[in-house]
């Protein structure tokens, strides 16, 4: 774990001021020579106190490691408020941060095929799996 104690220095770029969406956005720049990469949470942590903003008002997506390593470049969203930030997220980024959780349901497969299940019932109570037609 000598990995985490190893310096990490974080340039911003490309920075808007998005007042519609109540929200920072910018594209980051990590430089991290002698490390493989940083953790998200890492990133989150460290841009909350250089934009002096909680935790959990900032996001960071999309980062993508340079061929040869020592630098990442990704996107970060901070937001005014955490109102703001679960208003506007999308919910897959709020559950990956913890502040949604993940809706379960059937697997793609098995939902076209109740789809298709239900479709040969067409016009017959739908009980599950209904007698076929009897022929003469």
């Amino acid at each position: 774990m000598a990995d985490r104690e190893q310096p990490v220095t974080l340039r911003t770029r490309k920075f808007i001021r998005n007042a519609l969406l109540g929200r920072k956005q910018m594209v980051v720049d990590v430089l991290h020579p002698n490390r493989a990469n940083v953790s998200k949470d890492e990133l989150r942590s460290k841009l909350s106190e250089l934009y002096k903003a909680s935790k959990d008002q900032v996001s960071v997506f999309g980062f993508r490691t340079q061929f040869g390593g020592g630098k990442s470049t990704g996107f970060a969203l901070i937001y005014d408020s955490p109102e703001a930030m679960k208003k506007f997220e999308p919910h897959y980024r709020l559950v990956r941060v913890g502040m949604a959780t993940k809706i379960e349901k059937a697997s793609r497969q098995q939902r076209k095929q109740r789809k298709n299940r239900a479709k040969t019932l067409r016009g017959t109570a739908k009980t599950k799996g209904a007698a076929k037609k009897k022929e003469k």
